[in-house]
């Protein structure tokens, strides 16, 4: 199967007919796109009700990234944050089957310490056994492939990406996840139809070796996600399994 979908369900003026039906934003996305990240838990907490009233909300097969609080990443900077760790996982453990990936995005400025990275995921493995993904922004991380794969966390391909080589997936390879962030204008940019189409191979062929494959387009800031996703939502269409989409 492959997750395609945006960094939040907001449905822009000039996509919303591609989203038709009552319901809330997000159940009108979700009847259309099969999964999308939640970047909001990286700024606040939300109460555990709310992820169990959104995973209620949505198809069986529809699946939820969850961001790591900035609080853990960003402040704490991985060291010293159980309590953090443990509220947020209470939090959104509500979210039940539907809970797809965790996704770690660690500042720019933080340097791959081998010691400090295998205890953050230890302590993060003791509580929580499905996928996750890191986004590291720092060219030292280069280093860190191995202990990645032995901790079962895949590393995003990014784009643009930051360090070289960070525009294909590493890290565990039983896990392949993309966020596509807009090129050349950041969060603005909207992909051409060319390297959409050239996407859509790469995730399908991800696919087809069995990988867990997440797509998720964050060039959000003027509403270009939204139409990057159905575009590469009818390129797979028809070579992918029917039982990915709602």
């Amino acid at each position: 199967m492959i997750h395609l979908g945006c960094a939040g369900w907001s449905l822009s003026r000039d996509y919303a007919e591609a989203f038709p039906g009552p319901g809330s934003h997000l159940q009108r996305y979700a009847n259309v796109l099969n999964a999308v990240e939640i970047n909001s838990s990286f700024y606040r907490p939300h109460r555990p009700a709310t992820y169990a009233r959104w995973a209620e909300s949505v198809p069986a097969g529809f699946r939820f990234a969850v961001k790591v609080p900035r609080t853990i990443t960003h402040e704490r900077r991985l060291v010293d944050c159980a309590g953090e760790l443990d509220g947020f996982l209470a939090q959104c453990k509500e979210l039940g089957e539907r809970l797809g990936v965790l996704l770690v995005q660690l500042p720019p400025s933080l340097v791959f310490e081998a010691q400090v990275v295998e205890r953050f995921f230890l302590a993060l493995r003791s509580q929580y056994d499905g996928a996750l993904a890191v986004e590291p922004r720092h060219a030292s991380w280069l280093a860190a492939d191995g202990l990645l794969k032995d901790m079962r966390v895949a590393q995003v391909a990014a784009d643009p990406p930051r360090f070289g080589v960070d525009e294909a997936p590493k890290g565990w390879p039983g896990l392949a996840y993309w966020r596509l962030h807009g090129s050349p204008r950041i969060y603005f940019s909207e992909y051409p139809q060319e390297w959409l189409r050239d996407l859509a191979g790469r995730l399908k062929e991800c696919e087809r070796n069995g990988c867990e494959t997440w797509c998720i387009f964050d060039n959000t800031a003027a509403g270009a996600a939204l139409g990057n996703a159905l575009s590469v939502r009818q390129l797979i269409g028809s070579g992918a399994d029917s039982a990915a989409w709602p």
